[in-house]
């Protein structure tokens, strides 16, 4: 069984860690910027306490983090939300796991009077375009907000909440 719960101090290694295998498996490369080259990686837990963010880790019944994803302002239009860090093992994958974790970070971003979620993600993560359309999310013709990964990530999706 795993659990979700939201992000501890003790979990910045091994959520770092399983970011940077999960990018590799999918040739997400530092240098081509994405995620994996934010120099918050090693920090979620301290990233994570800023106002109207939070990051949930899924962890195994024997304390593996298996997977995770969190909600924090977006850097240039703090009046939306981002979708963020949402990296999965591949042996919970397919399991509805992301799905729960979008659905607790709607909730969250609704609680905290958001009316937008955004994302940006890549082609090579097809899995998780056709998540994020099943769940609501349309297409742009253009990043918002100010990531830093617009050049890696070519698509750029939002959802009305």
């Amino acid at each position: 069984m795993y659990k979700i719960r939201t992000i501890e101090q003790k979990d910045n290694v091994k959520i770092a860690y399983l970011i940077r295998e999960v990018s590799k498996e999918f040739g997400l490369a530092a240098e081509s910027g994405f995620a994996v080259a934010d120099p918050i990686l090693d920090n979620l837990y301290q990233v994570y306490q800023q106002p109207n963010a939070q990051y949930w880790v899924i962890e195994s019944d024997q304390g593996e983090i298996l997977g995770g994803g969190g909600i924090a302002p977006l850097q240039g239009d703090f009046s939306i939300l981002e979708i963020q860090k949402m990296y999965f093992d591949d042996a919970i994958r397919g399991h509805g796991l992301a799905k729960q974790i979008l659905s607790l970070a709607f909730e969250f971003a609704k609680q905290q009077q958001f009316k937008l979620c955004y994302l940006e993600t890549t082609a090579s993560l097809w899995q998780a375009v056709k998540l994020y359309e099943k769940l609501g999310f349309e297409h742009l013709d253009a990043p918002k907000g100010y990531t830093g990964h617009s050049h890696a990530c070519e698509i750029w999706m939002q959802k009305q909440l």
